[in-house]
């Protein structure tokens, strides 16, 4: 079982930057793929970025160029810099791992931290 941690959410102004975090703990043989999604209101939840235990990405294209994600394996921590936000980018941001067990993966997601950008 995987309890995921989310932080550094917060208010920010048009233009300018956050990081968010997420510290994934339990007794977990390996992580695979982590990444970020969002859900505005009103909306459904969308990929932002995801990066594979080899440090591959995928970006969305609305975050392509302004968010970098990156990983710390040894603390099984994922990150997501953020910068040039856009008040569009106000959404809850929810942490996501997949974990291979055996022929399966599970996934666990985090309980969210709200990102609020401000025009």
């Amino acid at each position: 079982q995987a309890h995921l941690v989310e932080s550094g959410g917060g208010l920010v102004q048009a233009g300018g930057s956050l990081r968010i975090s997420c510290a994934t703990s339990g007794s977990i043989p390996r992580i695979g793929t982590m990444g970020w999604y969002r859900q505005a209101p009103g909306k459904q939840r969308e990929l932002v970025a995801t990066i594979t235990i080899g440090g591959g990405t995928n970006y969305a294209d609305s975050a392509k160029g302004r968010f970098t994600i990156s990983r710390d394996n040894a603390k099984n921590t994922v990150y997501l810099q953020m910068n040039s936000l856009k008040p569009e980018d106000t959404a809850v941001y929810f942490c996501n791992v997949k974990i291979p067990v055996g022929r399966d993966t599970i996934q666990y997601w985090g309980q969210g931290t709200q990102v609020t950008v401000s025009s």
